[in-house]
């Protein structure tokens, strides 16, 4: 699919001002019911002052935009395109790619499970079926798909150009993509992992599973968490900073909510996980002890990380979904929801006691009775909030006049099978029925039950709701409605069995079975089941092909939608957006007569932006709150940084699987390389600098280059706080971990280095102030000055903790004690390496060029980093130096 594939309407418009009159026409001129004659009628603003000239530009003005945001030719296309389209076009086939290859993958076991002794695949073929089917729906689908989704619409629904880290966009594409395909690589070499998708230790410790199948799962993971995290960070700043003017928070659509509560989870549940993962790898490595039992190691820790992340994953596709129903649901109901503010607030509750449910998963361990009543209560609290959101649905469609097409059909099957998911999910919520149920069939079914029910249907819904938006052709109504009735019949065909086989006693992960317990029917009902379900699944492929080809013109708003993404061309162009809108609804496309300015000053301030800038990318940043606009921020050009960088991280990962410094060092190399293409100055920065100036003024937007109106900045901020969740993981880890090793390692370390190291900390917090202080007041001598104190501060520091471990005589690989001893220090050692990079490049661009606002950024997102440094090692230092002489 190509973004710039033409509209198939033939109206052509003279000019943009047309375009938006004709857009406005067809929407109010649509057939179906209209949404302000609904039940409970919403008023329509009427608009003063507006500025009848601001949809109006000259045609030469008009295609220097389509040329600067247009996509790339020939073989750049594929190397160098960062705009969001496209790289969301990629980013949906890919993750779809996968869900359909982890479904051939159940498929596969089912056959297996057919009839009692089965001999089609033997238990260690089953066991990697099993652990691939799992990672791929679990890592390699749900979360990646949702933010394609997310990254194609979320700049549509927001009013905004593009998301505000493009090349990070097209990173985590690649390093998604190279990430799964280099898990999925080990299949050829006969080594695929066969662990489980939950990876317990210490079944998978080398001494238990060697090989190299563990480590693909572990590396390969551990690049798709970091692309998806980095995925994440872009949603959260798109969705607080870069709105349409007017678009205050309470005006936001229910999707954005429901991605930017899921993008904080994601930075919350994803850190433990990939902590974990590296200290398992270590662990397999020989360097590490985090979870060997007998050198003091616990391998219940690595449950509690693994579900601290792995409960939460469940809401993290549960929200999204969420979103989606609330944003079709309105649609064809014709009517709004009846409560807006519930629905946000349901979800902000999931996703808060989402992280108060892991222990859910290990009931069966040595848990005291008071942590399993509280963990079993919070289990049916969550129940709360879902209960409010389908209470809000199903108001909605009571009270509107519902239009029953393929989308809503998903979304009516969605809430039939979750209710079910959710009930049993109750069930295993009481700690004497889990006892019973866990690891059975039963826990197999619901956990289906949940996420097919509760994420597939609204996925589906999805695609069939916004693919006449990303083709700009209707599908086929007839064959969306056998869609959904293959795909729910045998569903429950498939999964309502294993109900009844889970409670008869037939364990999970069985490759097989004996005849006359009284399966046989209900695995043979499952598979086929299954198989009928994988029919359904792939029937939308056949649709979209049919639409690309035969499909009705979709036109702009083919549902009659109120959100601002029906506002664009269908197929949407590579220049979104020429004109910013101005907001004034929650529900613009119902109620807004006009999506221009009310006052000649808001045209004057948005006048850079229209149709503009030609010869830069630009983009309009605004308030947290109420969307005021702010700045304006220069947009990334083209680039094969991401591309070359994913490469790199492939050959570094390459090199930690097969333990070779070859590998690593290229990788490496290329990485630095690529690091350098990214962040070096570029000529359309000095045009943009030149055009728009940093200096704000009433009448004037910024550009916004450094401190908090960056982009810059706030993503800075976001890397402090995924640091911050990792710097608690291993915090959390050590006091799970015990007091100390066994007999004869010192449990209480010496003072002397970490006092030394502890003083040049707090020196290096008050010098760091000063280059900020500095900076912020451009007095450029005092900010060289304080950032050359800073350079040989930091190595103090850094020198000084490197000897306070000196200083321990302990090793890693000895004790687990030593092990998460030298985990925290590492962690200190890296922030301080990367502020001493940070610090170099502040320094430099101080000498070289000491007035640009690059350089003044730098500085500021480093003092973040510096202040972080400080608090991480006084952390540390309490953790390890004071707290074993509490004890």
């Amino acid at each position: 699919m190509s973004s710039s594939r033409p509209s198939c309407g033939t109206w052509k418009p003279s000019n943009d001002r047309a375009m938006s009159e004709r857009k406005h026409h067809d929407r109010h001129a649509s057939p179906s019911p209209s949404p302000t004659s609904d039940p409970l009628p919403h008023r329509t603003e009427e608009l003063e002052g507006h500025v009848e000239d601001y949809f109006e530009v000259d045609e030469l003005t008009s295609k220097a935009f389509d040329v600067r945001w247009g996509t790339l030719p020939g073989l750049r296309f594929w190397v160098e395109e960062i705009n969001n389209i496209p790289i969301a076009h990629r980013y949906i086939f890919v993750s779809f790619s996968f869900f359909l290859v982890g479904g051939f993958l159940a498929l596969l076991m089912r056959w297996q499970l057919v009839v009692p002794g089965n001999d089609f695949v033997d238990a260690e073929t089953y066991n990697q079926l099993f652990t691939m089917h799992g990672t791929t729906m679990m890592f390699l689908f749900v979360i990646p798909f949702i933010e394609a989704v997310a990254n194609y619409f979320m700049p549509l629904l927001l009013g905004t150009r593009d998301l505000p880290y493009p090349r990070l966009t097209a990173l985590a594409f690649w390093t998604y993509t190279w990430g799964g395909l280099f898990i999925f690589s080990s299949f050829l070499f006969g080594v695929a992992p066969a662990g489980g998708w939950f990876a317990y230790v210490p079944m998978t410790n080398r001494n238990f599973m060697p090989g190299l199948g563990m480590d693909f799962w572990d590396i390969g993971l551990s690049v798709a968490e970091i692309a998806a995290m980095g995925a994440a960070a872009e949603l959260i700043v798109s969705i607080l900073r870069m709105r349409a003017p007017g678009m205050a928070l309470h005006r936001m659509p229910i999707f954005a909510w429901s991605m930017l509560i899921t993008a904080f989870m994601i930075l919350f549940a994803f850190t433990p996980l990939i902590v974990g993962t590296a200290m398992l790898e270590f662990d397999r490595k020989g360097i590490t002890s985090f979870f060997v039992p007998e050198l003091g190691g616990e391998p219940l820790l690595w449950q509690h990380i693994f579900w601290i992340f792995g409960h939460p994953e469940v809401y993290i596709m549960f929200v999204p979904a969420i979103g989606v129903v609330s944003q079709i649901v309105p649609v064809f109901a014709r009517r709004p929801l009846t409560s807006y503010t519930l629905v946000v607030a349901a979800m902000l509750a999931t996703g808060f006691i989402s992280f108060g449910l892991w222990v859910h998963h290990m009931f069966a361990t040595d848990l005291s009775p008071t942590a399993m009543g509280f963990f079993a209560a919070a289990s049916m609290f969550i129940a709360i909030p879902t209960g409010v959101q389908f209470f809000v649905w199903i108001s909605t469609l009571w009270t509107g006049r519902p239009v029953v097409k393929t989308p809503l059909l998903f979304i009516i099957g969605f809430l039939a099978i979750f209710v079910i998911g959710g009930v049993t999910g109750v069930m295993l919520g009481a700690v004497p029925f889990d006892f019973q149920a866990h690891d059975s069939y039963f826990v197999v079914a619901h956990l289906h039950y949940v996420l097919i029910g509760g994420v597939v249907f609204p996925f589906y819904a999805a695609l069939y709701f916004w693919m006449p938006k990303i083709t700009g052709r209707m599908m086929s109504e007839r064959l969306g409605r056998w869609n959904f009735w293959v795909m729910f019949i045998f569903f429950n065909v498939a999964f309502f069995p294993m109900h009844i086989s889970g409670l008869l006693g037939m364990p999970r992960r069985v490759f097989t079975y004996q005849a006359g317990l009284g399966w046989d029917a209900l695995n043979l009902m499952s598979t086929v089941g299954a198989l009928g379900f994988g029919v359904g699944a792939v029937m939308i492929v056949v649709n979209l092909i049919w639409s690309m080809k035969a499909g009705e013109c979709a036109g702009p708003n083919p549902w009659d939608a109120d959100t601002l993404d029906w506002w664009e061309d269908s197929p949407t162009p590579d220049a979104q957006f020429k004109f910013i809108p101005f907001i004034r609804s929650r529900y613009p496309l119902w109620e807004q007569d006009s999506f221009g300015p009310q006052t000649r000053e808001e045209a004057r301030l948005l006048e850079p932006l229209r149709s503009k800038p030609t010869r830069w990318r630009g983009a309009l940043v605004v308030s947290v709150i109420d969307a005021k606009p702010l700045a304006i921020v220069k947009m990334p050009h083209p680039t094969m940084a991401p591309f070359t960088m994913s490469l790199g991280f492939i050959l570094m990962f390459t090199g930690v699987l097969v333990d070779n410094l070859w590998f690593l060092g290229a990788g490496g190399a290329v990485t630095t390389g690529a690091a350098y293409a990214w962040f070096r100055p570029r000529p359309d920065e000095d045009v943009a600098i030149e055009e728009i100036g940093t200096d704000s003024a009433d009448d004037k937007l910024p550009l916004a280059m450094a401190g908090p109106m960056s982009n810059g900045w706030w993503g800075t901020i976001i890397f402090i706080i995924v640091l911050a969740v990792a710097l608690l993981t291993l915090i959390a880890s050590y006091f799970y971990l015990g007091k100390g090793p066994s007999a004869g390692t010192p449990i209480v370390p010496e003072l002397q280095s970490a006092l030394f190291a502890t003083i040049a900390s707090l020196v290096l917090g008050l010098v760091i102030y000063a280059t900020g202080h500095a900076t912020r007041r451009s007095r450029a001598g005092l900010r060289r000055i304080a950032i050359g104190l800073a350079l040989p501060l930091t190595s103090f520091f850094l020198y000084f903790t490197i000897q306070a471990w000196n200083e321990t005589g302990l090793r890693a690989v000895e004790s687990a004690y030593g092990s998460i001893f030298a985990a925290l220090l590492a962690f200190q050692w890296l922030v301080l390496g990367l502020l001493l990079i940070i610090l170099v490049l502040s320094f430099l661009w101080s000498l070289r060029r000491p007035d640009d606002p690059r350089g003044h950024g730098i500085t500021l997102n480093g003092e973040l980093i510096g202040y972080f440094a400080v608090a991480s090692w006084l952390l540390i230092a309490a953790t390890v130096y004071a707290t074993p002489r509490l004890w």
